[in-house]
């Protein structure tokens, strides 16, 4: 049975697991009606529309 011939510290072991948690920016598109930034396969927040569609209403 494997044993470990010393303890492991926090450091080495924090350092190790590190890699684990990094996040990842979300991908982002223009969209096609007002340029604004948005999710993909989303409705534009800023304007309502997707794949040239209005689907919500906004007011201005």
């Amino acid at each position: 049975m494997a044993v470990p011939k010393r303890k492991v510290s926090k450091a080495r072991r924090d350092k190790r697991r590190s890699n684990v948690w990094k996040l990842e920016a979300p991908a982002l598109v223009k969209c096609s009606h007002c340029g604004e930034l948005k999710v993909p396969h989303q409705v534009c927040g800023n304007c309502g529309y997707y794949k040239e569609k209005e689907i919500v209403k906004k007011e201005a």
